[in-house]
């Protein structure tokens, strides 16, 4: 029933993207990943950040998998308070992502 409920996060990780075909590799995983609704790839900080509905610890080891790379969870936040429905508009989600993106990143500073 736990596999049901789970809720929407923010993660951050590091990961060592050294050239571009690296980064368009990661890319490709992450859009075919179905449970990610956001990402963002920081190239020269090795930082991916990525939001949606998912466990943390699937997504990191489908990407170390799929990369065969080391992969290093720096920061999980589960939204609780900011609820993201299919009803909220995707500006409404896109605004919810950067600020968490941005407190994480602060945070790490």
């Amino acid at each position: 029933m736990s596999e049901f409920l789970i809720k929407y996060c923010c993660m951050v990780m590091r990961i060592n993207v050294d050239c571009s075909g690296c980064c368009r590799k990661l890319q490709r995983i992450i859009l075919n990943t179905k449970e990610i609704e956001m990402h963002s790839i920081e190239k020269q900080h090795r930082r991916v950040s990525v939001c949606g509905r998912f466990r943390a610890s699937d997504v990191a080891i489908r990407i170390r998998k799929k990369m065969n790379r080391r992969v290093e969870i720096l920061e999980i936040q589960e939204l609780e308070a900011m609820n993201v429905n299919a009803e909220q508009t995707p500006e409404t989600t896109e605004e919810v992502f950067q600020q968490s993106a941005c407190q994480v990143f602060q945070e790490r500073g």
